[in-house]
């Protein structure tokens, strides 16, 4: 189930990706104007349809809800792993790895929290959009999207790495384990 969960969060994540690509990618295409035609608009993001970028700001914001939320289950975490670590070093284990790992982990999320505080000022300022997510200013709107999905990267690459280095030392060290019980006679 937990694999289930971690795969369409992967693939959710990249399709946000994917989508917020393409969405600010400039595309143009050449045609004569015709004489009733209105100009052209000036911005490289004219092909961007509203309904993309109101797409975008909403799955933006569901993925910072979400991130927001495995922020506070992370910090719960790092608490249980800490008295499963303290519990080990009173039983005599060599925990030094795991403790290691722990840290570095704790720290990346330390650092990921006012990151994460800080693209909340993002969507509640909503520049381009309005109360209903609605785009009422283009540019603005592409720019917002832009920082949103900037702060929502910065922050799992700060604790991402450290995650994965922790659950190598908790993989490692059960491993280990396994090796010195001695099997059944």
């Amino acid at each position: 189930m937990a694999k289930s969960n971690m795969l369409s969060h992967k693939v959710m994540i990249m399709l946000l990706a994917c989508t917020l690509t393409l969405a600010v990618l400039p595309v143009s295409n050449a045609s004569a104007a015709a004489v009733e035609d209105p100009p052209p608009p000036e911005s490289g993001t004219s092909r961007i349809s509203n309904e993309r970028l109101e797409t975008a700001w909403t799955r933006l914001q569901e993925v910072y809800v979400r991130q927001g939320e495995w922020l506070d289950r992370a910090d719960a975490l790092v608490e249980r792993i800490q008295e499963l670590i303290d519990r080990m070093e009173e039983n005599g284990k060599d925990t030094a790895a795991l403790q290691a790992a722990l840290d570095a982990f704790e720290r990346g999320l330390k650092d990921a929290h006012p990151v994460y505080e800080s693209a909340k000022g993002i969507i509640y300022s909503h520049k381009g959009f309005d109360a209903d997510g609605k785009v009422v200013d283009r540019e603005q709107a592409v720019e917002t999207l832009r920082e949103l999905g900037g702060k929502i990267r910065e922050v799992r690459q700060m604790f991402g790495e450290p995650g994965q280095a922790l659950r190598e030392a908790i993989r490692a060290y059960r491993e280990a384990r396994r090796q010195e019980a001695p099997g059944p006679q």
